[in-house]
């Protein structure tokens, strides 16, 4: 067994990351200003979307997507129930209806049939989740969306780099959310991205500055103007330079990082390929995943404990893991306020009581890996059936 604790999904961070925020710290500007500009530019680049929205989380970027398409009282938003609770809370703050919709049991992606099934006459939008990494069917939710008239924002915060085909998730026309939280595939501690057309992102950098019709770099540089407008009450969702300057770090290490996150998950799937305690999620066909998250459901039929003592006996070995995610018609404010009941989506509560996240970072060596691999192997043999 190991003597130390091994971390879920520690950051990979380094001293490039160090020099580039001291760099920063002795300018003359700290808050959204030319680094927050060149990290928008290259992360366009890098997924070839038309532009980006460098802001203060993925939580951020859903919302002012939703109200970038003027979705409010009185619309229905369609998602996902296998999500964390950021994509339906910000269908709440825009004061839109949430409608969830189940998941495939093999993927835990968002079933496009069930997504048909819900549309009404007050339906306005569809939030896909591409969940630990893996991309929805976008082109049947995309003809689905154009069928109804309905937008589509992709909620990509686990989506880095992730494909359909040779397409970047977030190189087409719909809004998409990324985030750079501490735990996602490229950090920047706090953080999101918005990409999309410039039209509607223009309108959205407005609702993400206060509403003001210029942010503080363009007023208080050389030749620049104090004067603006509030044409909305907007928010306070800017990213800083000092964030931002983590973020194109992190962005030209995303090609190693990924390339090691594909070197652990083919080491999971090979010692879990003939298991008769866990399965690993299926992953379509033609679709790249970013390997966010390994996520394995557990074959309780084999075994005589449940998921949750399963991963205290990991932790009693020294391996921490995770649950992604309790669904959203589980948490009492939406049972309270729709009346959802867990076997409303049985795919969704069915593989919750399975689901565990296995430890998964570019810092975690062979060893470690194997360590978990050994751990997970040795307690579904102590209490297998």
């Amino acid at each position: 067994m190991r003597k130390e604790f091994l971390a879920f999904a520690p950051p990979s961070l380094g001293e490039e990351e160090i020099l580039a925020v001291t760099n920063v710290l002795k300018t003359d500007w700290l808050s959204s200003g030319p680094k927050t500009a060149e990290f928008e530019s290259l992360f366009a680049q890098a997924v070839g979307a038309e532009g980006a929205l460098a802001l203060n989380s993925c939580t951020a970027a859903l919302h002012v997507a939703l109200l970038a398409h003027n979705i409010g009282p009185g619309d229905e938003v369609i998602t996902t129930a296998m999500t964390f609770c950021a994509t339906a809370n910000v269908i709440e703050h825009v004061g839109a209806t949430t409608v969830l919709a189940d998941v495939n049991p093999d993927t835990l992606l968002i079933d496009p049939l069930q997504i048909e099934k819900r549309i009404t006459k007050r339906t306005k939008a569809i939030i896909p989740v591409h969940y630990a990494g893996h991309p929805c069917d976008m082109d049947r939710i995309n003809a689905m969306a154009a069928k109804h008239n309905l937008v589509v924002i992709e909620d990509a915060a686990h989506c880095m780099p992730s494909k359909i085909g040779d397409l970047s998730v977030g190189a087409t026309k719909n809004l998409t959310c990324f985030s750079f939280y501490a735990n996602k595939n490229m950090t920047t501690g706090e953080g999101g991205m918005l990409t999309g057309p410039k039209e509607l992102l223009e309108k959205a950098r407005v609702l993400a500055l206060h509403g003001m019709s210029r942010n503080a770099w363009k007023r208080f540089e050389k030749g620049g103007s104090w004067r603006y407008d509030v044409p909305a009450p907007g928010f306070k969702y800017n990213m800083s330079d000092i964030l931002a300057s983590i973020g194109i770090v992190q962005l030209g290490k995303l090609d190693g990082f990924y390339r090691r996150r594909c070197e652990i998950a083919a080491r999971y799937d090979k010692a879990f390929k003939e298991s008769m305690t866990l399965k690993p999620l299926t992953v379509l066909e033609g679709f790249q995943t970013s390997y966010h998250l390994y996520v394995v459901q557990l074959n309780l039929e084999k075994l005589s404990i449940d998921r949750d003592q399963f991963i205290v006996e990991l932790a009693e070995r020294n391996i921490g893991c995770s649950v992604h995610y309790v669904p959203i018609h589980m948490h009492s404010y939406y049972q309270n306020k729709y009346g959802f009941k867990p076997v409303d989506f049985p795919h969704a509560f069915g593989a919750f009581q399975r689901i565990l996240s296995l430890p998964l970072s570019p810092r975690h060596r062979d060893q470690d890996i194997d360590d978990v691999i050994a751990a997970v192997n040795e307690v579904g043999e102590k209490f297998k059936r």
